[in-house]
């Protein structure tokens, strides 16, 4: 297993999640993609491996996912998209994402010190910043 997969793996089980080969299976296709996917590529791959699973279990358990912070969710052209969840360094950064194809590239900057200087007296609890676009294969096809 890689170092992703069992830190995943140890989250579930501290928050009461069982073990599964499914739930491994589903993180370590995510993992691999290292990109936004839809709930219905992560149930294509597993129904290749698993005839029969049940699209709400897998939807469930990216739900679950995303809850414990495994995962990160992102909305694209109307649909919940989901990947592994990156900040493993504790690197705070955001993300340009492909509305093509879903892939990811980490912008290590954050806009937030200039919004902070025009919110004085409140508290900001959290934030996510995203830039949309096609990235260079996209273009390219």
């Amino acid at each position: 297993m890689t170092k992703e997969l069992d830190h995943a793996i140890a989250i579930m089980k501290d928050n009461g999640l069982k073990y599964t080969k499914k739930r491994s299976d589903i993180l370590s296709f995510l993992i691999n993609e290292n990109r936004y996917v839809a709930a219905l590529d992560v149930f294509n791959f597993m129904n290749d491996k698993y005839k029969g699973v049940s699209y709400d279990t897998i939807y469930r358990n990216l739900r679950d996912f995303a809850d414990l912070n495994i995962l990160e969710e992102t909305d694209l052209q109307g649909e919940k998209r989901y990947r592994f969840h990156c900040d493993v360094h504790g690197e705070h950064h955001h993300h340009f994402i492909c509305t093509s194809c879903g892939a990811t590239r980490e912008i290590h900057m954050c806009p937030m010190d200039m919004f902070k200087e025009q919110l004085p007296g409140c508290s900001i609890e959290g934030h996510r910043f995203e830039i949309l676009g096609k990235c260079e294969n996209c273009l390219k096809n």
